[in-house]
């Protein structure tokens, strides 16, 4: 409703899920998605994915109630341009967005100091992790947004060798998925 408001913008659409993402951004072609993270069906990260994937000249912004590290990086990560709190004025949301549309990555102050604080931090020893330097290659393959398949073809291994690998980071960094895995690898500057 806010967005109707401002007569330089137009709403291409509003779903309460992201569960057909890549139809709806192939179908609508909009410049800026705004995207929660907590959605019935596909969380916003993955759906930030999609988003990518389907136009990559489209801005994400996500927009939620989330100041977690984990959400945070694995929205950055995924593509989003910036993330923004929802506790934020209505007319600081519009100069979010503006910011977005023009190019810009608008992060809240609080979640701007994260990311501030995650680079001023001493990176972590991959070694405290155990990773083999097979496993730090594939990691930081991951980190650059290399697909399984690519990694294989980069690092001249198969696709069940990556998966083993990928299977191995997961569980000495104590992560559930490769974004948790990035996001992780990028907080604490593990390579």
């Amino acid at each position: 409703m806010l967005l109707l408001t401002v007569p330089e913008y137009t709403v291409a659409g509003s779903f309460a899920d992201a569960n057909n993402t890549a139809e709806e951004v192939n179908r609508l072609q909009p410049d800026l998605v705004i995207m929660d993270i907590d959605m019935p069906g596909i969380k916003g990260t993955e759906a930030v994915a999609v988003v990518k994937k389907s136009r990559p000249e489209t801005r994400i912004v996500m927009h939620t109630v989330f100041e977690d590290d984990t959400k945070l990086f694995a929205s950055l990560c995924a593509g989003a341009c910036g993330y923004i709190l929802k506790k934020i004025s209505p007319e600081k949301f519009l100069q979010y967005i503006e910011e977005a549309l023009e190019g810009g990555s608008p992060f809240s102050p609080l979640i701007a100091q994260k990311i501030l604080l995650t680079f001023q931090q001493k990176p972590v020893a991959a070694n405290n992790y155990h990773l083999s330097d097979r496993e730090l290659g594939v990691l930081q393959l991951l980190v650059k947004g290399y697909t399984y398949k690519a990694i294989a073809a980069e690092l001249f291994i198969t696709m069940d060798t990556v998966r083993k690998h990928v299977t191995h980071i997961y569980e000495k960094l104590h992560v559930s998925c490769g974004n948790e895995a990035v996001a992780l690898a990028i907080r604490q500057r593990i390579i």
